[in-house]
């Protein structure tokens, strides 16, 4: 399951990098050369596809596809950025990442207008960017939007064998529409590239050291960024932290999710039983499971206006589990929907028919990212173990998060991609200039085939830093996270010596910074403008809890992508 961007648009919400890490982002590769020197980005006007303000310049950033081979190709990222707001008292860019895989922050500039960032907006330049394979930074794609787009689906919690083979279907199909539009450049999208690319995006502003704020993937990729280049540190938050552990990048982080979700959706069935006076839906947990069990299978039987499924109503809910914002109008819309007035369902629910080739593109880049980063079981019979062991105790979200990832099964190894790359160079060989790339590539085959045959495939770069080799970073975390289960907060600490960590007790909002917390947005604020670390530990009391009826407000639930 995607690990959801944390913030979304604004409409809504209201040098020289020394690439030491090897390439494909394998710890026991070769190093790789250095990574060009970037030039100084020119900002100017945005282009008028990125819908934003003239308030806002925008640039563009190149880079190498891969960082092993500086020379070869070089695909180009789109940046945006607002200059601080209080020019003496400017310290620097503030660079935001908000999650994903498959998120991008060109939209981050504008946050600087509201209230709770004001006072950082004055003393740094608010930059956004969109990452390699998102938006018009070098666009992945695996399936025609439509067909990503189509609805109803169907979604079970218990699947039978029929069932499950359909899914594999796809899933297969899935991976091979990567490899079909994505071509040799598949293997490039991962988190080390997205690390390198931030040092380079650094460097390309003018700073000496890196001021970043990554929320939930954010925060991995961001670890990565700290464990490489940890002497071009300045400030770092890691909101919403994913367990960085290489063991569990990243199929057992999906299954831990699985598990922290179901806890989650328990919040949130309990939250509707105390309030039965209002929602009508049952007084205890089981029976708010058996309303929502209830509309499923109708819905099953007959979708609502044709595209709303079990599907499309799971995937509403799930963001019950992501913010608490949602609570009262999911809790209105099963009540209105099982009670005869549908319309709250359909506003919540129904498929938009805007922003169907970004949603394709966004989850094209999370499967590409997680399925490159480590390996993943190929064999059917784990997931299918796995999976029917866990849905056993966390039955809400297991499957449909299995499906998500299932098409990593089917990826292709290194040197099956290296492979699909010297037939794209083979095909290019006729070029005037195309002999010294065949070569080129020829050569980076050959060195793939030998690593891989001595080594075999590695996991994921083992995330850590040496005492005193960091300065002093902030982690922010919900104690019952359900997208970065609340571990992975612990754990990233303990790799990073010095590290300071707020934890939001009793809450589970995914994305505490700068939101409905005073506690955590204090500690936040006075480490981005004055770079003080409270204690090892510290702890906030949780944000209120909704009421029935009330409104959230746009910043509260927005969220990007599925």
């Amino acid at each position: 399951m995607r690990a959801l961007a944390l913030y979304g648009t604004i409409g809504s919400l209201l040098v020289t990098a020394l690439a030491t890490a090897p390439a494909g982002g394998a710890t026991g590769a070769a190093a790789a050369p250095p990574a060009p020197a970037p030039h100084r980005i020119e900002f100017g006007r945005c282009a008028a596809v990125e819908h934003l303000p003239s308030t806002v310049e925008c640039g563009r950033l190149t880079v190498p596809l891969d960082y092993a081979r500086p020379d070869g190709k070089k695909i180009h990222l789109t940046v945006s950025r607002i200059r601080a707001t209080a020019r003496g008292e400017r310290q620097g860019a503030l660079v935001f990442n908000p999650g994903g895989p498959g998120a991008s922050s060109m939209e981050f500039p504008l946050y600087g207008a509201l209230p709770k960032w004001r006072k950082v907006a004055r003393a740094y330049d608010f930059v956004g960017y969109a990452p390699r394979g998102v938006g018009r930074s070098a666009p992945l794609s695996c399936q025609n939007p439509k067909e990503f787009a189509k609805a109803p689906t169907d979604s079970r919690m218990h699947p039978d064998a029929a069932f499950k083979s359909r899914k594999r279907a796809e899933a297969r199909a899935y991976a091979r529409g990567c490899v079909r539009r994505a071509g040799a450049d598949l293997p490039y999208y991962n988190s080390v590239n997205n690390a390198r690319d931030l040092d380079m995006l650094r460097a390309a502003l003018g700073e000496k050291k890196l001021t970043f704020m990554g929320a939930s993937y954010g925060t991995y990729f961001g670890a990565v960024y700290a464990t490489l280049f940890p002497g071009h540190v300045r400030r770092m938050i890691f909101d919403s932290v994913v367990n960085p552990a290489p063991h569990k990048i990243w199929y057992r982080n999906n299954l831990d999710q699985d598990i922290a979700f179901e806890r989650r959706w328990g919040d949130w069935l309990g939250w509707v039983a105390r309030h039965n006076a209002r929602y009508h839906l049952g007084t205890t947990k089981k029976a708010v499971q058996q309303a929502y069990n209830k509309a499923a299978g109708k819905l099953r039987r007959t979708p609502l206006n044709g595209k709303i499924g079990p599907g499309q109503l799971q995937s509403a809910f799930l963001k019950t589990g992501y913010n608490d914002a949602f609570w009262p109008m999911r809790a209105e819309a099963l009540a209105g929907y099982l009670h005869g007035n549908p319309k709250p369902l359909i506003a919540q629910a129904l498929p938009r028919d805007t922003g169907v080739a970004a949603d394709e593109n966004s989850n094209a880049v999370y499967t590409a990212v997680e399925c490159n980063d480590a390996p993943w079981p190929h064999d059917w019979r784990t997931w299918n173990r796995d999976n029917t062991e866990i849905a056993r105790i966390a039955p809400f979200e297991t499957w449909d998060n299995a499906w998500m990832n299932l098409p990593c099964a089917y990826w292709p190894d290194r040197p099956a991609s290296a492979a699909a790359e010297l037939d794209d160079a083979v095909r290019r060989a006729d070029h005037p200039a195309a002999g010294r790339d065949l070569a080129d590539v020829a050569g980076h085959v050959a060195r793939t085939q030998v690593d891989e045959a001595l080594h075999g495939r590695r996991g994921p770069l083992d995330v850590h830093t040496e005492p005193g080799a960091l300065p002093p970073v902030l982690l922010l975390a919900a104690e019952r996270d359900a997208a970065t289960p609340y571990r992975g907060a612990l754990e990233l600490q303990r790799r990073l010596p010095g590290s300071s960590l707020v934890t939001e007790n009793g809450a589970g909002t995914h994305g505490v910074a700068f939101n409905d917390n005073a506690c955590v947005n204090k500690y936040a604020e006075a480490y981005l403008l004055h770079g003080r670390i409270p204690a090892h530990k510290v702890y906030c009391a949780p944000r209120a809890e909704p009421l029935p009826g009330q409104q959230a407000t746009r910043a509260q639930h927005a969220l990007p992508g599925k």
